[in-house]
């Protein structure tokens, strides 16, 4: 059974987060806690595996939370719950460890899916030792909604700042909007678009200007309507 931590100030939501959390079968939470400074304290009376955690706390900021778990020698994973949009935020979370970095707000299943996925995480890493490239990259796999193995020269870093990106975009981005918002080369950033619309993740889209030929966006599946996909098992 994988122990979790809602940490939440609002307990309206933190009280349902707890319930979402009950109902994925192989999660039990463990405690709910509204602030970074009972988290911590609750984490130093037994160990935690996974904190769901706000980042916008009423003592401080959900990364300095992260930090200061880790310096003081606690393993426990995090995924942040947040409605911040901002992509140096993304950013400063993977940098922090955040394994996973969901958006506020969302639904039971967006919730179970990460979940679900952090579960399949732990089932890859039990061992201890990674016997081929193709484990490591299985691993990340799994924290994406799917054991895929990312094509050579892809990390799954990269691969999750641009899925940000572009779930940040209500009107979709281009390769050289998403490669200014994620600080990659435009080449870089239209490869990863393209990985995604072939997985089904996004999909294509026409955009006309006055002249030339139309500039193709990117547009999160789930924004489009009619189109549908299945992130794995």
């Amino acid at each position: 059974m994988i122990s979790v931590l809602v940490v939440e100030d609002n307990t309206v939501a933190a009280q349902a987060h707890r319930l979402y959390v009950e109902r994925v079968p192989g999660f039990a939470v463990a405690g709910v806690v509204h602030s970074g400074r009972a988290a911590l304290r609750f984490l130093d009376t037994g160990p935690v595996d996974l904190l769901l955690l706000d980042l916008y706390l009423p003592d401080g900021h959900g990364l300095d939370v992260v930090r200061a778990l880790r310096a003081a020698g606690h393993g426990a994973d995090v995924i942040a719950v947040t409605s911040a949009r901002d992509l140096a935020v993304v950013r400063a979370a993977v940098s922090a460890g955040v394994v996973q970095y969901l958006l506020k707000p969302f639904t039971f299943a967006g919730l179970r899916d990460k979940l679900e996925g952090y579960a399949r995480f732990r089932d890859h890493v039990r061992h201890g030792e990674a016997a081929a490239q193709t484990d490591v990259d299985q691993a990340f796999g799994a924290l994406r909604g799917t054991d895929a193995v990312l094509p050579k020269g892809m990390s799954g870093p990269t691969l999750e700042l641009v899925i940000a990106a572009v779930r940040m975009a209500e009107d979709g981005l281009s390769a050289a909007a998403a490669a200014d918002e994620v600080g990659v080369s435009r080449v870089t950033a239209r490869r990863y678009l393209e990985y995604l619309a072939d997985q089904g993740q996004v999909t294509r889209r026409p955009r006309y200007g006055t002249v030339g030929r139309p500039e193709v966006v990117y547009v999160w599946a789930q924004k489009t309507g009619p189109v549908h996909f299945s992130p794995g098992p």
